[in-house]
């Protein structure tokens, strides 16, 4: 494993993307979203996927030259088209849009259509918190796990995230898959030739296997089993049906580069506590069940792990896998991106 300063590892990511045709904003806003999810330890949405990524867009999977913009608008709701782009700056472009329009409204609803992966799904909730403003974050994703009772991946795994700003301490933030575990899990372990826990996924068979590639071929089991694709085909619905974007089905997998564009649909639920029972009264109920929580020995806030390595990151930077950092290398053609090396202790 190599180690590496978060500045640096974000400068090799950008210029990778670059290297691959998106423009240096997608591709600096994509390697910001990307070196978060490393430094807060989920590999699977980190840079990682710079090489997936870059595929896309020098196969047209992905527009490297879009520009996100506003398509659609009234009152507290409106639609951001991506372009078929990176989604990081139509992310970004939405969630302004949502924090804008709750100030005014008291709650927004922004969904952004024509998208690409969105990573880490907590990423584009911490703006929403700095607003102190209560953020739902979803997405769909490629068909990964079946309907109920079926065999055929037809619903992405669909991360939600939520945050609840605080009075005191950091926000609470929760951030999930609704499959047993992250497909990019899979991706790791494939790439890593690591088996993987009976009970994650499904081969093309539909039978339990401990071979990633296997589940990567086959399908992933649901979180709470009708439950959990219950949910999925939940957040399919709000993120597809309203932004006129692609089902999980109509897409083609992130780990390969067949295919067009995945034309995805995300969405941005905000609420302004001020609008409803009042900032005062929130922040201590907020509280209060935070007590409760706490008084119960070996209890962990959501988000409190992630923070606390991101903390850790930040002062001293990640460990890399020492093929991904040469491939990222590569990809930039150069044997350091610009600025300074890439080591450190």
């Amino acid at each position: 494993m190599a180690h590496v300063y978060l500045d640096e590892l974000q400068l090799l990511a950008a210029a990778s993307l670059v290297a691959a045709g998106a423009t240096p904003a997608m591709a600096q806003a994509t390697a910001r979203a990307l070196v978060y999810a490393d430094s807060q330890g989920l590999a699977s949405h980190g840079v990682s996927r710079v090489p997936a990524y870059a595929g896309h867009l020098r196969a047209g999977r992905a527009v490297g030259s879009a520009v996100p913009r506003l398509a659609h608008e009234k009152g507290a709701t409106a639609l951001i088209d991506a372009g078929s782009g990176l989604a990081y700056p139509a992310c970004a472009m939405a969630v302004a849009e949502g924090i804008r329009r709750s100030g005014e409204y008291g709650v927004s609803f922004v969904g952004v259509g024509n998208s690409h992966h969105f990573g880490a799904a907590a990423y584009h909730l911490e703006a929403v918190a700095e607003a102190e403003l209560v953020g739902l974050a979803l997405s769909n994703s490629p068909a990964a796990m079946p309907a109920w009772g079926g065999k055929r991946p037809l619903f992405g795994t669909n991360p939600i995230a939520a945050v609840f700003p605080r009075r005191r301490g950091a926000p609470l933030l929760m951030d999930l898959s609704l499959a047993e575990v992250a497909r990019g899990k899979l991706m790791i372990a494939a790439r890593d030739g690591k088996s993987i826990p009976e009970g994650w996924a499904l081969d093309a068979n539909g039978q339990p296997t401990t071979d990633p590639k296997a589940g990567l071929a086959g399908s992933m089991l649901p979180a709470g089993g009708v439950k959990g694709a219950m949910l999925a085909m939940m957040v399919e619905l709000l993120v597809v049906a309203l932004t006129g974007s692609q089902f999980g089905f109509e897409t083609e997998s992130f780990f390969g580069n067949a295919g067009g564009p995945a034309r995805l649909g995300q969405a941005f639920l905000l609420i302004d506590p001020r609008a409803l029972a009042g900032r005062d009264s929130y922040l201590e109920r907020v509280e209060t069940l935070i007590e409760a929580m706490l008084a119960d020995d070996g209890v962990r806030l959501p988000g409190q792990r992630r923070r606390a390595l991101r903390a850790e990151a930040i002062q001293h930077g990640v460990d890399i896998p020492d093929a991904l950092l040469a491939e990222l290398r590569g990809m930039c053609g150069a044997d350091e991106p610009p600025g300074a090396p890439l080591s450190g202790a």
